[in-house]
């Protein structure tokens, strides 16, 4: 299904395909993610999904989106520097060491906290972070035009939304926690 972010029903379908564990394509504050839950362990959760549909490595973890800042602090017991917070919600992805470890079987995760108010609202409505990662094919060039991601991921995926092409659009900038002290590993859309 494909439909407009300005559709009146887009947000309904999209919470409707991740709580039933599907993979959508959504807009985000940055580049067309694919996107669906965290729920490891469950046959619901999105993980081995989306890596067989990009042909990603099994070893590389992705986003985890979260509705409010304040979320992240139910996945880790690092400080987070007020400085950081202060860009969320925004283009900024933050790794911290995961206290859940034990279930979640990852010492470390990227948290982000969108910039855009309908998508934190499906996150709050869902109930679960939602994996993010570009659209694309695993080595190939980010889609940045609806044609293009219609092209090549509408068999792939249960429902796609659209919000115009995001022509030059930056990924987020990545920073990690993970090792005590802030280190940024991406440049992205937010300078540090």
């Amino acid at each position: 299904m494909i439909l407009n972010k300005s559709d009146k029903n887009s947000s309904e379908a999209c919470i409707d395909a991740l709580k039933k564990g599907k993979i959508v394509i959504i807009p985000t504050d940055t580049v067309y993610g694919f996107s669906g839950l965290v729920l490891p362990g469950n046959t619901l959760d999105g993980d081995s999904k989306i890596k067989a549909i990009k042909g990603r490595a099994e070893t590389k973890p992705f986003i985890q989106l979260i509705a409010s800042p304040e979320d992240i602090k139910k996945h880790t017991d690092d400080e987070i520097p007020a400085s950081l917070l202060s860009y969320w919600p925004g283009p900024l992805t933050i790794i911290v060491n995961n206290k859940n470890e034990e279930t979640d079987g990852l010492k470390t995760i990227a948290f982000r906290c969108p910039g855009d108010q309908w998508l934190r609202d499906i996150i709050a409505e869902v109930g679960q972070p939602l994996y993010s990662t570009s659209v694309n094919r695993s080595g190939f060039p980010v889609l940045d035009t609806e044609e293009a991601i219609i092209s090549e991921f509408e068999k792939d995926v249960d429902l796609i939304v659209l919000d115009g092409d995001k022509k030059n659009a930056v990924p987020s900038t990545i920073v990690s926690l993970a090792g005590g002290e802030v280190k940024v590993l991406r440049q992205g859309a937010l300078k540090i």
